[in-house]
């Protein structure tokens, strides 16, 4: 039986190399934690060293991290709904070589926002361009779960409704190989009111009618700059925002989000370790 244990953290820095990232979660006081495993502003970034991906295990290990609490995320250049075949392809190979490095640094999980369709194509031809990148990183990798996060849907991006992420879930042939990953500021532009404790559980329903709580795999902790239902990806400080400190507090109390990567991503890395306490002071007493 698998020990209930909150598993807290934050998108750290991998400057100067992929084996930094643990470090650099380790020194903010985090169990868990995400990182870029390449310049994330670059198509065709430098292949990972063996040094790199020698030294990123040992550190994981060495610092009593576990790869079941680290979500990598992709490059935000990548657009797997585009209509454009040749940015699809391209965007098919920059995922492809992000699922494959995951793999290689002995991870299990990769987060990326769906994708876009410009006001080309229709929303559900998007979303089938979507699943069939997917379709295609999943036969060619192995052991590593592709995570879709839900988005605020600001411009043209899908994947703000759970219907949109359902729809891709269902045409992914390996359905033990896909995930979601639920931010809690672009849940908030999205639409989901969930400033209060019964607006965090109503969303929760919601996530488990419409695409099955078996496929979420962590959360993104963000206070939001935007305000309900405005559709607009800006993230805040914990309790600074428009969502208070409610929500988090009934999630981390909620023992559904156990065992999973609790990541900020909220804009004051030096605030980080701080936050992290706050966040572990909700934990209920044994």
């Amino acid at each position: 039986m698998t020990e209930r244990k909150k598993y807290i953290g934050a998108h750290v820095s991998a400057a100067g190399g992929v084996q930094n990232a643990p470090i650099n979660a380790h020194a903010i006081g985090a169990n868990a934690f995400a990182l870029f495993t390449r310049n994330q502003r670059q198509w065709f970034p430098k292949p990972l060293t063996d040094k790199e991906i020698d030294e990123f295990r040992k550190n994981v290990s060495d610092l009593g991290f576990s790869p079941d609490y680290i979500l990598p995320h992709d490059s935000y250049l990548i657009n797997l709904g585009s209509p454009d075949e040749e940015s699809r392809t391209k965007s098919r190979g920059a995922f492809n070589d992000e699922m494959k490095r995951a793999e290689l640094l002995g991870l299990k999980l990769l987060n990326f926002h769906p994708g876009s369709h410009l006001n080309k194509i229709s929303e559900s031809d998007c979303l089938s361009y979507i699943a069939e990148g997917i379709n295609i990183a999943l036969e060619r990798t192995h052991g590593v779960t592709a995570v879709l996060e839900n988005t605020a849907g600001q411009g043209t991006n899908l994947g703000y409704r759970f219907e949109h992420l359902a729809e891709i879930i269902s045409q992914v042939d390996d359905k033990a190989r896909v995930g979601v990953c639920i931010d809690t500021a672009h849940s908030l532009a999205a639409g989901f009111d969930i400033r209060t404790e019964g607006g965090y559980y109503d969303l929760m329903e919601a996530l488990d009618k419409i695409v099955g709580l078996e496929y979420l795999k962590g959360f993104h902790l963000n206070d939001s700059k935007k305000d309900l239902g405005t559709r607009v990806d800006r993230h805040e400080v914990l309790g600074e925002g428009y969502l208070g400190m409610t929500l988090f507090e009934a999630l981390i109390k909620d023992p559904r989000t156990d065992n999973m990567p609790l990541i900020l991503e909220t804009p004051e890395p030096e605030r980080w370790a701080s936050e992290i306490e706050l966040l572990r002071s909700f934990i209920p007493a044994e």
